[in-house]
């Protein structure tokens, strides 16, 4: 596949608004970098391509893989950031990821993209305010989970990612429920439990039983079954945490 070809369908809904003008900048720098013969990239791939130009898709109702694709690139880009630094495991898990997501090929692309869109400064509040018009919320909740990989990445979600992460899971819709949960799993407590499944310590057996059924639902993999399969291992990761949750809580309680 092509870069041309990769970006004509990456960009869907987000060639517009401010993620349609972060792309166009970075897509800006790759192109000139592949006319100077100066391409370099993340994946091993390198060869010139001709300049070509992008027309967006029409506004789909429904989040598709790209558009998905690009609205990681840009928020992973503000999390990697959020310390000061960039820290190489932090790069080397998203980069990862993309690869099992989406092939060698296709994140050698993504990666290409994402230089480009690191080097600029980034208004979260307007990204995250576009993103939660055109994205459906479960695939806003598979970004959250995403994102707080990313910061573990190297060991510690520091203090400044996740206070990055919560401004945009505000800004994202999501509320601060569903957020504690998903940032649940990525911290170790003995309350974490509860937390992953949206419960106050102390919940009776029948409320445990009743937000697990809830949680389940919410997080099952089949809510983002439209991003495609290279997007099902993330989401099974927040529903296998969800069962696991669970399951501790009925050896603690025995039920």
């Amino acid at each position: 596949m092509s870069f041309s070809k990769w970006i004509g369908g990456a960009l869907g809904w987000s060639f517009g608004g401010p993620i349609g003008a972060i792309i166009g900048v970075a897509l800006g720098s790759v192109i000139d970098s592949m006319t100077n013969g100066n391409g370099d990239t993340l994946l091993g791939e390198g060869k010139r391509r001709k300049r070509t130009t992008y027309r967006s898709r029409p506004q789909s109702p429904q989040t598709q893989s790209g558009d998905f694709e690009v609205s990681l690139l840009v928020l992973a880009s503000i999390v990697i950031k959020a310390d000061g630094k960039q820290d190489q495991r932090e790069l080397d898990y998203v980069r990862q990821q993309f690869s099992n997501m989406y092939g060698k090929e296709r994140a050698n692309h993504a990666f290409q993209l994402f230089k480009g869109i690191s080097k600029q400064k980034i208004s979260k509040r307007q990204v995250c305010l576009q993103i939660k018009q055109m994205m459906d919320h479960p695939s806003r909740l598979q970004l959250i989970h995403f994102l707080f990989g990313i910061a573990k990445a190297d060991g510690i979600v520091t203090q400044d990612e996740e206070r990055q992460i919560q401004i945009m899971a505000g800004y994202l819709g999501i509320n601060a429920r569903d957020y504690e949960s998903i940032k649940a799993m990525f911290y170790n407590s003995s309350d974490n439990a509860y937390t992953v499944l949206e419960l106050e310590k102390g919940a009776t057996v029948d409320e445990i039983k009743k937000a697990y059924r809830k949680m389940a639902k919410k997080y099952h993999p089949d809510r983002v079954i439209h991003l495609g399969k290279e997007h099902q291992k993330g989401a099974e990761e927040k529903f296998r945490q969800v069962q696991e949750a669970y399951e501790h809580l009925q050896k603690e309680l025995r039920f």
